[in-house]
């Protein structure tokens, strides 16, 4: 045998060993991967179904079934469906989304017993829903004749709330009733033959239930007819089957009857005459009885007892398992109800503030449930007045600036010295900026100032805070920052005038004692120019007389004294005329 050389060989091993383990785990790598992928995916899983899914009941008698919801798996944030069922054996006296999973419906849940269908179409908000048992709706059913209803769900889906909308809807459950027209111990009305002679069904009426298909608040009823003549006895009985014959004997026959104490439900009074010829035709009278209220029930808002959303949606909705809910009555703060078939309802503006919401729920018997919440409406951020003038002048425009929510509407209040209020009204920018301008010039006195705003959804803002303009009349005098207003410059016109009255006076005075001293001055004056010309004049006269009485003038000589005379003539004439002149002036 070959001896191994361990030095010389070993190397060449361990490469060799590398190798076939590197190989090795390729191989593993690959065979993990093929098992991964031939592993059957885990996939999320949704059904819908009835519950209850069987029942046995009697014709004319309602019952509840509920569509539910599972998806243990992964949440499911919306579901639709369409279920069907026979309109011969069923129909549907109401619908309920009491309890339901679904916050939002994008198609009201709604049923046609013509049709044979249900539709519903609903939505869970975030986070969705998750687990086994989410109820969906109730139908409230009434079953119309004998035999066997399948309830199935003819379409359907389950949203998964993956931001993708998959449908993760795998099954479809249905549901299978059974209704019997009478107990075995209640004995149906047999066809009888026609017999000449026997007398028709009884004509029946009540006093307590006129209407056969409408519903009464009523324990007691009464049922009366007529007793034609040859009548000896008649056949009554009342139960919840329209078909029974009647087997308690009045004889002889009675026109009336009451019944005291009768449970919730539908019943049939039967009665039947007999003559000398035998039984006549049974008569069947329907009337329905609901003592009950509607099932309890809350308000729910939609934005919550305390938003600034001034119409706000109300949710309502509540069961009456006997006759059904007919309608709601909604009262606002005390104000008149307001009647609605829906559970939902849009409240109509409100004021900023808290409100009393009363929600009465009636059945078709009458019947009542109240339920009562508040609500509070918020304001939204109060405008401000940021540029305004602190004093105007009287016939001015008064212009405001200020910011508010963006888009709002701007109502401006105007009221001068506490008398009526005028208002005006702007928009804000996108920005939130507003200028207001009031278009009437404004009067002397002292304005008050303020705004709200309303945004674009009707909310309300709480007043913004209130500024004073001044409106004056222009200053008369201004001593360096002291303005004279109109009291001021009166007294300081009424100074002036007396000023100038008084400097009148002093004026006249003084121009008056000025003429009495220059009528004295002219006087004298007067007087001697009267006396200088009296003399002047009688010394050119004298001179005038030696020139006339000395002989041998000249010709030129005597020129020069005839003029001499008319000078003096015509000097004496104008001193006088002056003289006149200067005493009229000084009268």
């Amino acid at each position: 045998m070959a001896k191994i050389n361990r030095k010389t060989d070993a190397k060449p091993y361990a490469k060799q060993t590398q190798k076939v383990s590197r190989q090795f785990s390729v191989i593993l790598a690959l065979l993990f991967g093929v098992g991964l992928a031939l592993l059957p995916q885990v996939a999320a899983a949704a059904s819908l179904y009835f519950s209850p899914s069987s029942g046995s009941y009697n014709v004319g008698q309602t019952f509840s079934v509920s569509v539910y919801v599972s998806s243990a798996d992964q949440a499911m944030n919306a579901a639709s469906g369409v279920i069907s069922f026979p309109s011969d054996k069923l129909e549907v006296a109401s619908l309920s989304k009491s309890g339901s999973i679904f916050s939002l419906w994008v198609q009201e849940p709604s049923f046609s017993n013509s049709a044979g269908t249900v539709n519903f179409e609903g939505i869970v908000l975030n986070p969705g829903f998750t687990g086994s048992g989410g109820k969906v709706i109730t139908l409230i059913f009434r079953a119309k004749a004998a035999g066997n209803a399948l309830l199935t769900l003819s379409s359907g889906s389950v949203l998964a709330n993956d931001g993708q909308g998959t449908n993760i809807l795998t099954s479809m459950g249905n549901a299978s009733f059974s209704f019997s027209l009478i107990d075995s111990d209640v004995p149906e009305a047999k066809t009888l033959s026609v017999v000449a002679g026997i007398p028709a069904a009884p004509q029946i009426s009540s006093l307590t239930h006129p209407d056969p298909n409408k519903w009464y608040a009523k324990k007691d009823a009464k049922f009366v007819w007529q007793v034609p003549s040859g009548i000896v006895a008649v056949r009554l009985l009342y139960d919840k089957y329209p078909n029974s014959q009647p087997k308690v004997v009045y004889e002889p026959a009675t026109s009336e009857k009451e019944i005291n104490d009768i449970r919730d439900g539908i019943y049939y009074f039967h009665a039947q005459f007999k003559n000398k010829n035998g039984w006549g035709s049974i008569a069947h009278f329907k009337f329905q009885i609901d003592n009950q209220p509607p099932n309890p029930f809350q308000i729910i808002i939609s934005e919550g007892r305390q938003t600034t959303n001034p119409q706000p949606t109300l949710f309502f909705e509540t069961t009456d398992e006997i006759s059904g809910i007919d309608h709601y009555e909604i009262i606002i703060d005390k104000e008149s109800p307001i009647e609605t078939e829906k559970s939902e309802y849009k409240m109509p503006l409100q004021d900023l503030g808290k409100h009393n919401i009363i929600v009465k729920a009636i059945d078709k018997a009458g019947n009542a449930t109240l339920a009562m919440t508040d609500l509070e409406i918020l304001p939204i951020e109060a405008p401000k007045i940021t540029d305004y003038p602190r004093e105007v002048l009287p016939g001015s425009i008064i212009s405001l600036k200020g910011t508010a929510v963006p888009e709002a509407t701007i109502k401006v209040y105007l009221q001068q010295d506490n008398q009526q209020i005028k208002t005006g009204e702007t928009k804000s920018d996108a920005s939130g900026k507003w200028i207001y301008t009031e278009v009437e010039p404004v009067e002397k006195g002292v304005y008050l100032l303020w705004a709200q705003a309303m945004d674009i959804y009707g909310a309300k803002s709480e007043p913004s805070e209130k500024i004073t303009v001044l409106v004056n009349p222009p200053a008369f005098l201004r001593i360096g920052k002291l303005a004279i207003d109109y009291l001021t410059t009166i007294i300081t016109l009424l100074v002036f005038i007396l000023l100038i009255v008084l400097g009148t006076f002093w004026i006249l005075q003084r121009i008056k004692n000025r003429k009495r001293k220059l009528r004295k001055e002219a006087n004298d004056t007067e007087k001697a120019l009267y006396q200088a010309f009296k003399v002047l004049k009688k010394e050119i006269e004298e001179q005038v007389a030696k020139l006339d009485g000395k002989p041998g003038l000249s010709e030129r000589e005597k020129k020069v004294c005839d003029d001499l005379k008319e000078a003096l003539r015509i000097s004496e004439k104008f001193v006088g005329k002056k003289i006149k002149d200067i005493k009229k002036e000084l009268q």
